[in-house]
């Protein structure tokens, strides 16, 4: 892993967004989802909400599985943390799930869905709903597939399909519905 540790602006929110691990532009940018997949992501937003960039990150509490950068995949793209990068990490999820107590959770891409939930495939997470408990908080846990650049799954069916009905569900949770009201 190579520092320095990204993380999102401090938001005292309900709302959690988890993704995998800063990409190779988050640590010269000093935030997460700084480069493609924040554009794909907010874009997803701004599309399905109506809320943009600006308001999204000062609105909901922004995280990672791993706070580093993984380095690059010598086969391409960046590199999947090991479990003993994501233990080493944890603590960090922790104390933001024990502190902040969201009510909703939307975890972005595999690696980040599954420290949540046991699967298989995306199609049997992605536009579903689910309610889950993870260090003493418990929480509505909308997934998200992840949206690099790399990955195909989001722009063609299902996983298009499903995508949209995952935004929708976000965009009709009471807590997030709450923080369009405050950003309209």
């Amino acid at each position: 892993m190579h520092p320095p540790s990204i993380i999102g602006e401090p938001s005292l929110s309900k709302v959690m967004l988890i993704g995998q691990a800063p990409g190779v532009k988050e640590p010269v940018l000093q935030r997460p989802f700084a480069w493609t997949a924040g554009k794909t992501l907010f874009r997803w937003f701004r599309e399905a909400t109506g809320i943009e960039e600006a308001d999204f990150r000062q609105q909901v509490y922004i995280a990672s599985v791993c706070r580093c950068y993984p380095g690059k995949n010598p086969k391409g793209g960046d590199r999947v943390p090991d479990a003993t990068e994501i233990e080493s990490c944890a603590q960090w999820l922790k104390e933001e799930l024990q502190i902040l107590k969201p009510s909703l959770l939307i975890p972005v891409g595999k690696l980040a869905i599954q420290q949540f939930l046991d699967f298989g495939k995306l199609t049997e997470v992605i536009g579903q709903s689910f309610q889950a408990e993870k260090y003493g908080a418990s929480f509505t846990l909308i997934p998200l597939p992840h949206p690099s650049g790399a990955s195909t799954w989001h722009r063609m069916e299902p996983g298009k399909t499903l995508t949209q009905k995952a935004l929708q569900r976000i965009k009709d949770h009471p807590d997030f519905a709450q923080i369009l009201k405050r950003v309209s």
